[in-house]
């Protein structure tokens, strides 16, 4: 099957919304069709560096690339549960806690929550103690999506623990 043909740049004026919606209606959650529609204008950005515009109807060139990208996030998810499985999590609980069974669950519940992406990466940098670098390389994601998504992944777990009325 060949590749579509790539956009002209003042057709791809105002399609972020229509696009971020398509892929949105497709994803687990916003972050993740974040990611994906900017791949998508990524990919689209390089095109328009690299070759001269083409013929081709651009709404559907980018279509084509946001389904592309889904399945390529698919794929990931799929091989990093492969790798890492739900197993990981029984990690949290295997070390004694210094603040008690209920506390130590309470954690566990919160990390739970928190959505795959993020859980991944606070339990791997956390529990496992990698570097930014490696979480990257086992996600195939760069450093500084995992950096942010430890971040978000931190404020929803101090939020949830709060709420537990759970402090150190």
């Amino acid at each position: 099957m060949g590749e579509a043909t790539e956009p002209a740049p003042q057709d791809l004026r105002g399609r972020y919304r229509e696009i971020y919606r398509y892929v949105r209606r497709r994803s687990r959650t916003d972050p993740d069709a974040e990611d994906v529609t900017q791949d998508v204008f990524a990919d689209a950005a390089r095109a328009l560096c690299t070759t001269e515009a083409g013929d081709g109807p651009p709404v559907a060139w980018l279509y084509v690339v946001a389904q592309r990208r889904l399945i390529d996030r698919t794929r990931q998810r799929e091989r990093r549960r492969e790798v890492l499985g739900d197993a990981v999590l029984e990690l949290v609980t295997e070390s004694p806690s210094e603040y008690g069974a209920q506390v130590t669950e309470t954690l566990r519940d919160g990390i739970e929550r928190l959505p795959d992406l993020q859980r991944q990466v606070v339990v791997m940098k956390l529990v496992q103690g990698r570097s930014f670098a490696e979480i990257a390389s086992t996600l195939g994601a760069t450093e500084g999506a995992c950096r942010m998504r430890f971040l978000r992944g931190l404020e929803q777990l101090r939020a949830f623990l709060e709420e537990q009325e759970v402090t150190p």
